[in-house]
């Protein structure tokens, strides 16, 4: 049931950006802070990745914040999958790092990124503020917020994306 209310939660982040004719900027990172965390009932980590069946879903962002308060604001007493949204900002990554999120939006983050590669952290790039080499790469597309995924970075991370939100993508790299 939860499945279904994120699902027709990210149908309607995708119709009420698909409505818009022009996305602003305080209105477009609002958006990317809810899908941030909508992505993550749509990913299966492996067991490992949480140290209990309670312990939070952490979302961290490296370097340059465009989130601030609106994120916080989006993740207030959500919980997937029984676990609760923690968020964490971050100067670095590096393997072993506690993130089940990791949202890099500029192109300092892109290096960071490959110390991740092999790591089970789902990895959300801005790729129309230069960022690239995502698993979920947020892309504006006629002034609309959307996303690409590139599922085989995921399955090199031991993640699986669902294939609703495979569906809900502009682009999937395999």
């Amino acid at each position: 049931m939860a499945h279904i209310r994120v699902c027709v939660g990210l149908l309607a982040l995708l119709a009420t950006t698909a409505s818009a004719p022009a996305v602003a900027q305080p209105i477009e990172y609002a958006i990317k802070a809810s899908y941030l965390y909508k992505f993550a009932p749509f990913v299966q980590w492996p067991p490992t990745a949480f140290a209990s069946p309670t312990a939070p879903l952490t979302i961290c962002i490296v370097g340059p914040d465009p989130f601030g308060k609106m994120l916080d604001d989006a993740v207030r007493g959500q919980r997937v999958n029984g676990h609760p949204i923690e968020i964490r900002r971050i100067e670095a990554v590096h393997p072993g790092i506690a993130c089940n999120i990791l949202f890099a939006g500029s192109e300092a983050g892109n290096e960071m990124l490959r110390a991740m590669a092999h790591e089970p952290v789902l990895t959300v790039t801005d790729r129309s503020h230069g960022g690239t080499g995502g698993m979920i790469q947020f892309v504006t597309i006629g002034g609309r917020v959307r996303f690409a995924v590139n599922q085989a970075a995921a399955e090199q991370g031991g993640l699986a994306i669902s294939s609703k939100l495979l569906g809900l993508a502009v682009s999937v790299t395999r």
